[in-house]
């Protein structure tokens, strides 16, 4: 892999990552922008104790531009985006309209292709292996920004799912605090590890494999399975099977095996509705250890993928009782959820 870092006309980092070592990337930024001006502010809930984000600026964001107007697609012939050059193969650049800045954290835009009409499970699993690089370098450069605590790489696909882009991307947000999510899962395996010594992540692990119904697929170095509790009509954890704090602690034999396995979640995904149902919109978030936390040793990296759609033609509304009480309601049963999956495998 060769990474080139260069800057946009208004200041803002640019990251290209390319298979192939050769590659030259000296095009600039033609674009008249004016510096970014943000006004991110975190404030903290005091009854429920966890945070918000103020971003006003966002308001003017990019909403839904037609296809030649994409930002996120190659600048070619006199139309300018935000990624200079004429093809790409990843690229990662500073959000123009970032929910978190400055002292209050960084947003950082990942764009897996250059193909306007693909979507990540269409990549290559050479493509897919170099995306995993490009979260993973990005996780190693955010720790070491004074402002980050915790770092979470993430794709939202599908316009069910309230994207703006229609090109293929995802984000990593840069948090100044540890994420109330991450607080509750540290909170559980502190619990565990008082209780019986042993680790939280790993027992859960081990009983879904040893029971078996909800696993989706197992290789040497992963395991999928749709959780036992699962919030979501069809939610798929993915570990690997040894278990590490963050993205940079994977091994090789990970490493290696995560772009097929990733790869064929994804594609499954698109097969849980059957023939001639539009893509399956997504969440697919990892959730990494915080740099800085008691019990980081104790915390497991893994993906969490997701669909807010149940059935076909019909969504997940997060109503009174998830919305007003954060209990969930999930109407298909895990176990299903899990079968179903399954039953789509590749051919």
């Amino acid at each position: 892999m060769k990474k080139t870092v260069t800057t946009l006309a208004d200041g803002r980092e640019l990251i290209y990552y390319d298979a192939a070592e050769d590659t030259v990337r000296d095009a600039v930024d033609q674009r008249p922008l004016d510096p970014v001006s943000t006004s991110s502010e975190i404030r903290r809930d005091p009854l429920l104790g966890d945070v918000v984000a103020i971003a006003s600026h966002r308001q003017a964001r990019t909403y839904h531009p037609p296809a030649d107007a994409c930002p996120l697609c190659p600048s070619r012939e006199g139309r300018h985006s935000e990624i200079p050059d004429g093809h790409y193969d990843v690229a990662v650049f500073e959000n123009r309209f970032p929910s978190l800045a400055g002292d209050s954290g960084r947003c950082e835009v990942v764009c897996f292709t250059s193909d306007h009409d693909a979507s990540f499970a269409d990549l290559t699993e050479e493509q897919a292996a170099l995306v995993l690089a490009a979260w993973t370098d990005r996780t190693a450069a955010l720790a070491a920004l004074d402002q980050v605590t915790q770092v979470f790489c993430f794709e939202n696909r599908g316009a069910e799912i309230g994207v703006t882009l229609g090109h293929p991307h995802g984000q990593i947000y840069g948090y100044p605090f540890v994420t109330p999510r991450t607080e509750l899962m540290l909170r559980s395996a502190a619990r565990h590890r008082e209780e019986t010594g042993a680790n939280l992540f790993d027992a859960v692990v081990a009983r879904e494999e040893k029971d078996g119904s909800r696993v989706v697929l197992v290789t040497d170095h992963w395991i999928a399975f749709v959780p036992y509790a699962a919030h979501w009509p069809y939610e798929v954890h993915l570990y690997p099977r040894r278990r590490v704090p963050d993205l940079r602690e994977l091994d090789e034999g990970a490493r290696t095996e995560f772009p097929q396995v990733y790869l064929e979640l994804l594609r499954r995904f698109d097969r849980i509705f059957g023939p001639g149902e539009p893509p399956t919109p997504y969440i697919s978030a990892w959730h990494q250890a915080p740099f800085v936390a008691d019990g980081r040793e104790d915390f497991a990296l893994h993906l969490e993928l997701f669909t807010i759609r149940r059935t076909s033609g019909k969504l997940k509304f997060l109503a009174g009782s998830e919305s007003g009480m954060s209990v969930f309601i999930n109407d298909v049963p895990p176990e299903a959820a899990a079968e179903r999956l399954r039953e789509v495998a590749s051919q």
